[in-house]
């Protein structure tokens, strides 16, 4: 193998061992700030699964401000946020089907949409930041009020609760909750 030839790979080599290890140590270090975390929930014989990263507040202004109103978030940070379904369900009486989907929203100072994206993405921007999703994957889409709290939520939070013969699955962070209704 000539000489020239040699050494191009090696400078490839090195070049992408340096990448690979850059970008390990930048994912550890952004889930120092927001944490990953997984919620299973349960309810007959259905479970959700919601897998997502957990920014603080960190005395930011955080809708409106850190999360712009009438934009697509990700739904936390880092990864994109993922809903998985093992049953087909009605999602605020919509239907959406068992499987795994990404969850988007765009909050607003009323009401937030919520979007069910059929696609799985790595990350949850582009590098200009704005949100990854392809709408033409988008399964479902419903909206729902916006529940202010009196107490304020430092760490964002996603999590089920049972309510007669529905699953509320709850999005809270700051001063802000929405319940997304789910029935079998």
């Amino acid at each position: 193998m000539p000489k020239l030839l040699k050494q191009t790979l090696f400078i490839i080599i090195g070049l992408a061992i340096i990448g690979f290890t850059a970008m390990f140590f930048m994912k550890q270090n952004t889930k120092k700030h927001s944490p990953e975390d997984t919620i299973n929930h349960t309810v007959k014989d259905a479970t959700f699964t919601v897998f997502y990263n957990r920014p603080y507040k960190n005395d930011r202004e955080v809708f409106g401000g850190l999360v712009p109103f009438d934009q697509v978030w990700r739904t936390g940070a880092n990864e994109a946020t993922t809903f998985s379904t093992t049953k087909d369900i009605m999602v605020d009486g919509s239907v959406l089907k068992a499987g795994t989907y990404t969850l988007w929203t765009i909050p607003s100072p009323k009401s937030w949409k919520v979007i069910f994206n059929s696609k799985e993405y790595s990350w949850g921007v582009n590098l200009n930041g704005t949100a990854k999703r392809n709408p033409k994957f988008d399964a479902l889409t419903v909206e729902v009020p916006v529940q202010p709290l009196l107490n304020v939520i430092e760490q964002f939070s996603i999590y089920f609760e049972n309510a007669n013969d529905f699953t509320i699955l709850y999005l809270a962070w700051d001063r802000t909750a929405i319940a997304v209704p789910i029935k079998l």
